[in-house]
């Protein structure tokens, strides 16, 4: 079944006002811990991008799939590194020496 042009601009503009809706509902605390884990997911958008790259003809429809494929590769690279950065938030920092201790007070 295909919806045509008008039934994917209709999915698409749904797909924004839903994930408005769900984003702006969300305690800054928890924004960061819940973007990085929803960018780390876009590698499913990067498979996507790769399956969907067999069935491209033309030159519009590979500079369209690299301009996928380049800003789902930065998202999930981007959403592993700020992860990575909350995590060391978590980290216990390791014990001064004693002559440190003694030269701070």
């Amino acid at each position: 079944m295909t919806t045509g042009f008008v039934g994917d601009v209709t999915i698409f503009v749904l797909a924004l006002l839903v994930g408005f809706e769900v984003i702006s509902k969300v305690p800054a605390t928890l924004h960061t811990p819940l973007m990085s884990g929803a960018n780390s997911i876009h590698g499913v958008v990067l498979v996507g991008v790769i399956v969907l790259s067999a069935e491209v003809h033309g030159p519009l429809g590979y500079v369209l799939t690299f301009l996928a494929a380049a800003f789902a590769g930065a998202n999930v690279v981007g959403g592993y590194a700020v992860t990575d950065r909350m995590l060391q938030m978590f980290k216990k920092r390791p014990a001064p020496k004693p002559a440190e201790a003694k030269a701070e007070q």
